[in-house]
């Protein structure tokens, strides 16, 4: 299996990603991911020292999803970047998420 960073989202019906599949792919991401409490969303909060930083990966993370046709939410502020991913066609998590995650984690 190609790493999650090598491979390329899809468009994906069905059902959100059983939790124990989610967890083992959460361990092929860098430190700091997190499946968020009720399972549907992957996030993870990045400090910069400045707000141009913090743009400067909000931008990356567009252009990412944008490549990927995989959009997260971001939230964006002075020293601070945050990013949530969610399959919203399954109402939880899927690969195509954790693909995006490790996309960006490529970027560092």
């Amino acid at each position: 299996m190609n790493a999650l960073r090598d491979r390329s989202c899809q468009p994906l019906t069905g059902a959100p990603m059983d939790p124990t599949d989610a967890r083992a792919l959460l361990s092929q991401l860098q430190q700091g991911w997190r499946i968020a409490d009720d399972g549907k969303s992957l996030h993870r909060a990045f400090a910069f020292a400045d707000f141009a930083d913090a743009l400067s990966l909000a931008n990356a993370v567009g252009w990412i999803a944008n490549s990927e046709d995989h959009h997260p939410e971001i939230e964006l502020g002075w020293g601070y970047c945050r990013v949530a991913y969610s399959t919203h066609s399954v109402g939880g998590l899927t690969v195509n998420d954790f693909i995006c995650a490790a996309k960006i984690d490529a970027l560092f």
